[in-house]
């Protein structure tokens, strides 16, 4: 979310900046854009795994298989920033006046040969459709464990309820991979002041709410949580129970 905002506040305030600065940046983001899949993914095999094997559930899901998953996660994210880092040395910099760029930072504009913009359409697509369907078992498996008389039928429920929040949560995240293009196509099309106001809006329902879903989906369930939450989100006018 803080890389975000740096990159929209760069934008609103119109700084071009220099092609390494742009590309420092936008890596970074790109490697946060890949790991909430991934992440989504694990946390729904999580819920999975507790729903349909109870008995299982604490050794497999333990502190220590928890941080091999979180490693893993970090080191994909890792390896297609080396990729992209790859590709990009092959643009010839050498041939351009200078390393300003020539409009604002972004994701597409440091897309900068078709080997680069063909590759990352590509690492889009598997890792989608990978979480789409990890997410999309672990939610009719949880639907078949719960038809079962055997399983806790409240807990089946809280899980299919969360595996289904998670799903839209992928697919928010996924509509936030076609943000930038998006605004170029529309950017021709409507006038500048509307083209503001919906750059604002689309940026804070597909940018930072699906980042938000998490907290609140795990938050506002929270019994412990929940009324400090509610306290804070209602500026602490609440009175305490």
């Amino acid at each position: 979310m803080a890389l975000s905002q740096v990159l929209y506040l760069i934008a609103a305030c119109r700084l071009i900046l220099t092609y390494p600065v742009c590309g420092f940046l936008t890596l970074l983001a790109s490697l946060t854009t890949t790991i909430s899949p991934l992440t989504l993914l694990v946390m729904s095999l999580e819920r999975y795994v507790a729903v349909c094997y109870p008995l299982r559930h604490t050794t497999i899901i333990t502190i220590r298989n928890t941080g091999v998953a979180i490693f893993v996660i970090w080191a994909l994210g890792s390896l297609n920033i080396l990729t992209r880092v790859l590709l990009l040395l092959e643009f010839p910099f050498k041939d351009l006046e200078n390393l300003q760029m020539k409009d604002f930072c972004s994701d597409v504009a440091m897309l900068l040969g078709p080997r680069s913009n063909d590759y990352d359409r590509a690492f889009i697509c598997v890792l989608f459709v990978s979480a789409g369907v990890a997410i999309s078992f672990s939610y009719f498996g949880v639907i078949i464990a719960a038809r079962s008389a055997s399983t806790d039928k409240a807990s089946a429920r809280k899980a299919r309820n969360t595996l289904l929040l998670h799903l839209v949560q992928l697919c928010l995240i996924l509509f936030s991979t076609i943000f930038s293009p998006l605004l170029m196509a529309l950017s021709g099309i409507l006038t500048r002041i509307v083209f503001v106001r919906f750059y604002t809006c689309l940026y804070i329902c597909v940018s930072l709410f699906p980042r938000c879903l998490s907290s609140l989906i795990y938050g506002i369930r929270d019994q412990t949580i929940r009324p400090v939450l509610m306290q804070h989100l209602c500026c602490r006018l609440t009175p305490k129970v």
